[in-house]
């Protein structure tokens, strides 16, 4: 081979080495690019919720259902959910109003149709119960501000009910905790339960949702005979003159059966089912009820006179958990009531109607609902 060829053959290696050097840096500059992009840092918190930064989604949304017969101007009202809204990095809020016909089941199907991040209720306990019962069985949480005499269920969960702003707080900043749904069928053919349904439909039409206490009795026709007027002037108090007007009216038959147990019959006054334990004023009735722990509490009040009340008052100040025959108390997933004249049912303080036999049973865990952090039973939710 001549010397020509050899630097020839020289020549081509030399630029095919350069070539692949070229090749490298080229690829190897694309890489590091590539790299300085999968390790840019990620935005903050307050960035996603503000809305701010590149490529931020939306910021969330919460609807609002809103008794308006519980305040004299709606527009305050409104201006004062905005403003909560605005501080905390949230959208405009979705404010939907309930009528005389519609106390808020409608609304809140609007509200999830529209794909909220969260439904809060802003009424009195019954328009709590029913936002909570259509969000039953949904990711949708429920937020509960302030607007009725009672708020119980607001209570139970250590929810501020002094102020609207502290628990929009709450609802927009605080802890997820999945809390029980409890079930009432009036009047079931056969004493077991129909399929739940909302609002609307033919079960739905006899089987209602409950969150806090549902009774037969006397406390039904304590709150049937409340007026609606004195409980806005004065709050609970308004119940004590319909209290003594009935609390030595004439005692029922009922025959109760819990779980597989069988069943007992006995005289009663009122027959109390609950998924909390504190009611008005305060006062723990069932000390033993949480709201999360997949339980019904019951209790069957039957005192003969004053003095049966005045002891049945001292057992529940001291909490005591003892049965006697004038305040049994039992806890199940299922009851089943019977008894033998109609008698006035109430949900979370609304009548529902006459019936002479119930059925009950717990749904647990099916209600998340949005409590301050750190609160007891919210250690294990999001």
């Amino acid at each position: 081979m001549s010397w020509e060829e050899i630097l020839t053959w020289v020549g081509v290696g030399v630029a095919v080495l350069f070539a692949l050097v070229g090749a490298y840096l080229v690829l190897s500059s694309r890489q590091s690019s590539r790299g300085r992009g999968a390790h840019r840092a990620r935005p903050s918190r307050d960035a996603f919720r503000s809305g701010e930064g590149e490529g931020a989604p939306p910021p969330k949304q919460v609807a609002v259902i809103v008794n308006p017969t519980k305040f004299e101007d709606m527009g305050e009202v409104r201006r004062r959910l905005a403003a909560g809204c605005e501080e905390h990095g949230w959208a405009e809020p979705l404010v939907l109003e309930t009528t005389e016909h519609d106390v808020g089941f409608g609304q809140t199907r609007e509200a999830v149709e529209r794909e909220v991040d969260l439904v809060c209720a802003l009424g009195g306990d019954g328009t709590v119960r029913a936002v909570a019962q259509e969000l039953v069985g949904t990711e949708v949480p429920l937020g509960l501000l302030p607007g009725g005499t009672g708020n119980l269920l607001a209570r139970n969960l250590e929810i501020p009910v002094d102020s609207i702003e502290q628990a929009l707080e709450v609802a927009l900043t605080g802890r997820n905790r999945h809390v029980d749904a409890a079930w009432m069928t009036l009047d079931p053919a056969d004493l077991e339960l129909e399929e739940h349904a909302g609002e609307g439909s033919s079960a739905g039409e006899r089987t209602h949702a409950f969150f806090v206490m549902a009774g037969l009795g006397l406390d039904a026709a304590i709150m049937d005979s409340t007026s609606e007027q004195l409980k806005n002037r004065i709050g609970w108090g308004a119940y004590v003159p319909a209290g003594f007007k009935h609390f030595l009216r004439d005692r029922f038959k009922v025959t109760l059966g819990v779980d597989d147990a069988p069943p007992e019959t006995k005289r009663a006054r009122m027959v109390v089912i609950g998924n909390c334990g504190k009611i008005t004023g305060g006062i723990d009735l069932m000390p033993d009820a949480e709201p999360d722990d997949g339980l019904l509490d019951i209790i069957v009040l039957a005192p003969r006179g004053i003095g049966q009340w005045v002891s049945v008052a001292g057992r529940v100040i001291t909490k005591s958990d003892r049965t006697t025959s004038h305040l049994s108390r039992y806890r199940a997933t299922r009851a089943r009531v019977s008894v033998d004249e109609p008698q006035q049912v109430q949900v979370d303080g609304d009548i529902i109607g006459e019936a002479r036999k119930l059925a009950c049973e717990v749904q647990p865990r099916a209600l998340i609902v949005r409590v301050p952090e750190g609160r007891k039973g919210a250690a294990d939710d999001e």
